[in-house]
């Protein structure tokens, strides 16, 4: 393999490692704050998509109840884009009303509140098959308007062709990881935030609200994951309503890899995934789902904390 193509694949991974990165912030945010993981993050990615999808004005197959049904309008794809994330994390932010407030108020067990995650996660992928169908659905070529189809990194004699779509979705995607990282740790909510999520008795007694904190993590979580299956949905298709089931598994090995409840880790994580899979050979390619997993395994193994996690120390 000479340097250009390692190059190339590089900037491949990066990529879509960029996305498993804004996937596995939502993720990190929720189990930074009550200790637990979201298995429902993933079926919101999928509903993000089809948000966008129908606001762009596409049109639904003819397997689900709303077969041929298309919004009497269509939007711009960025604002689509917008509203879409929006409206994943307003869903998000229901679904920790009636799965997770419930047992939290109840004190109920954290294995409990996963099962429920998991639980809402199966509504939500039932319900978008019964509404839509089953259908592969694609965005229209031209929803990122009159740009060409890839741009060449290199020379004429040896070019490095990237998809353009894969560079707005790496530009997207770092712009997003930089806004969030600065409002956690340089806005007056991002440090109530941190407060919150290093204890919540104390930071209710320094007057924060943690239920309010609570629903904000939830409406970013959301929104980041709507974010993230657009952005996929763009680049390749929607593949059904699981479409977002390999990419929750994969956002729980890029926390593992990158520690739990760390944000910096998030994103090394993902990167260093997407990069990881970038390299797997094309006559390997149905293989590159199982990196993430071999990932998860070999870090648990050796440093069960992850790369920038904290040694957690039970005192008895």
């Amino acid at each position: 393999m000479d340097l250009v193509t390692i190059f190339q694949q590089v900037l491949n991974g990066l990529s879509i490692g960029s996305v498993y990165a804004i996937f596995a912030l939502g993720y990190t945010l929720i189990f930074s704050i009550l200790g637990i993981i979201n298995f429902a993050h993933g079926a919101i990615f999928t509903l993000g998509a089809y948000f966008t999808y129908a606001l762009t004005g596409g049109v639904f197959g003819f397997n689900g109840l709303l077969a041929n049904a298309k919004l009497p309008f269509s939007l711009p794809f960025f604002l689509a884009l917008f509203l879409g994330c929006i409206l994943s994390g307003f869903t998000s932010v229901l679904l920790e009303r009636l799965a997770f407030k419930p047992l939290r108020v109840r004190g109920s067990d954290s294995l409990l509140t996963l099962v429920s995650s998991l639980g809402a996660a199966v509504v939500i992928v039932n319900v978008i098959q019964y509404l839509f169908g089953a259908e592969i659905y694609t965005f229209p070529d031209d929803i990122y308007g009159n740009l060409p189809p890839a741009i060449n990194f290199g020379t004429a004699d040896r070019p490095v062709a990237i998809r353009t779509i894969q560079i707005i979705i790496f530009l997207v995607s770092a712009v997003m990881v930089a806004l969030l990282t600065y409002w956690v740790n340089f806005t007056k909510m991002g440090k109530a935030l941190q407060a919150v999520a290093e204890d919540v008795t104390t930071a209710s007694l320094l007057g924060i609200n943690p239920e309010k904190f609570i629903v904000i993590t939830f409406f970013i979580s959301g929104a980041l994951a709507g974010l993230a299956g657009t952005l996929v949905g763009s680049s390749v298709s929607i593949a059904g309503p699981y479409f977002g089931i390999a990419f929750g598994l994969k956002g729980l090995g890029v926390i593992v890899l990158g520690g739990l409840g760390s944000i910096p880790g998030a994103v090394i994580g993902g990167l260093l995934l997407g990069i990881a899979e970038a390299f797997v050979p094309a006559e390997y390619s149905g293989y590159r789902e199982a990196i993430a997993f071999a990932i998860l395994f070999i870090m648990l193994l050796v440093r069960p904390q992850g790369l920038l996690g904290r040694k957690l120390i039970q005192k008895v």
